[in-house]
């Protein structure tokens, strides 16, 4: 059976001093760009931008444009200023910082194998760099994208949230169409990806060394990464689920949609809105109107209902039949986007910081009695539903 590996970079694959080797990127990044901004404005402005990265829950904003929007202002200089020096650092200058890294032999090894067995394997590192970065670093690890075809590989250009977000696991899915395979995550930072990755409701394996002995995070599978695959070979696939029970689980999943969404169609054509993989299916405007329409008049309406009164009552809708009655393959398809993301930041302003609210009850005149959490539990598979079909659509071989 096929299963989606999501493999941490830093310490999983590639051994790397962290301590050492962000002062030292600092460092040369700061005397690349010395001939236009003088290291003691430019080290507090990286800082500041990498932590406003690290702490964005905006699914409207890449985290390049969330570090943008932090850096190139206490600069004064626009990025296309810089562009040129600053593509010739991470060209030229970022690959002797492989130095400071050393590669672990154990994880080309397991990467061979996951390939062998048609896994679908993922570079799920942190997304605090530009992907010519991570690539350097795969080379370092002895795993050159050239090489390897990686299903996907996260970066600052393309994702909205970094591993301090549990919303950057069900992204990582998301972008990958919401595969239905087996899962799991490897990696070794239990702030970063043990604890976010299980709050996610991802099933994950922590990579500790051999040396080091813990017994938290509790009934985490865990041992060193020539362990891992022994034990996934033993592990039942079918127990290597995405749990969405939770709601930090699902809140996570309604924040990576329209940020999935964004990056899948960054790139699309005008015409590339409107293609169809049949004459029946939707075009990706017909989607995009449709979670946009669902959203406003549906989710958010039900929502502020059932927060405000006791036991409400909660009409059916019949949704599909608006994509035709309004014409939706007429209208704008980014400007739906838009419109969807932020509709669907209303709704969870609404649903952040609830606790007992969670547990409030409704009658739904189709599911009969509910609770928010439920209610939520549908949008949420909704959602997943019409990921698929994007990614279907874009995917269909036109």
């Amino acid at each position: 059976m096929p299963i989606t590996l999501l493999l941490d970079l830093d310490d999983t694959l590639l051994e790397t001093n962290m301590d050492a080797f962000i002062p030292a990127y600092f460092k040369a990044l700061s005397a690349a760009l010395a001939g236009n901004v003088a290291p003691e404005v430019m080290i507090p402005a990286l800082t500041g931008g990498t932590k406003a990265m690290m702490v964005s829950t905006d699914p409207a904003l890449t985290l390049r444009e969330v570090f943008d929007a932090h850096f190139f202002p206490k600069l004064g200089l626009e990025r296309e200023t810089l562009q040129t020096t600053i593509d010739r650092f991470y060209d030229e200058i970022f690959p002797d910082l492989g130095t400071l890294t050393r590669p672990i032999p154990e994880a080309v090894r397991l990467v061979d194998w996951a390939f062998a067995q048609g896994y679908r394997v993922v570079i799920a590192t942190n997304p605090i760099f530009p992907l010519k970065a991570v690539h350097h670093r795969l080379r370092w690890a002895g795993l050159p994208p050239e090489k390897y075809p990686f299903a996907l590989v996260t970066s600052y250009e393309t994702f909205h949230f970094t591993k301090e977000t549990v919303a950057y696991y069900p992204e990582v899915l998301a972008q990958l169409g919401w595969p239905e395979d087996p899962v799991v995550m490897v990696g070794d930072d239990i702030d970063r990806e043990v604890k976010p990755t299980q709050a996610a409701g991802f099933p994950v394996f922590w990579v500790r060394k051999s040396s080091e002995v813990s017994t938290e995070p509790a009934g985490v599978p865990q041992g060193t990464l020539e362990s891992f695959r022994g034990w996934l070979e033993k592990t039942d696939p079918e127990t290597l689920k995405i749990s969405f029970q939770t709601p930090q689980a699902l809140l996570a999943n309604l924040r990576s949609t329209p940020a999935a969404i964004a990056t899948l169609s960054r790139s699309l054509s005008q015409d590339g809105w409107r293609r169809r993989t049949a004459l029946t299916e939707w075009c990706l405007t017909e989607i995009l109107c449709h979670l946009r329409d669902v959203e406003r008049e549906v989710n958010l309406p039900r929502i502020r209902k059932l927060l405000a009164e006791e036991d409400p009552f909660l009409a059916g809708e019949v949704t599909d039949r608006w994509v035709e009655e309004r014409h939706c393959a007429e209208q704008d398809g980014r400007q739906a986007l838009e419109d969807f993301i932020a509709a669907r930041k209303e709704a969870l302003d609404l649903l952040n910081g609830l606790q007992a609210e969670w547990f409030r009850t409704a009658r739904h005149a189709i599911f009969g009695p509910t609770t928010l959490l439920e209610l939520v539990g549908f949008v949420a598979g909704h959602d997943r539903a019409h990921v698929q079909q994007v990614w279907k659509t874009l995917h269909s071989g036109w």
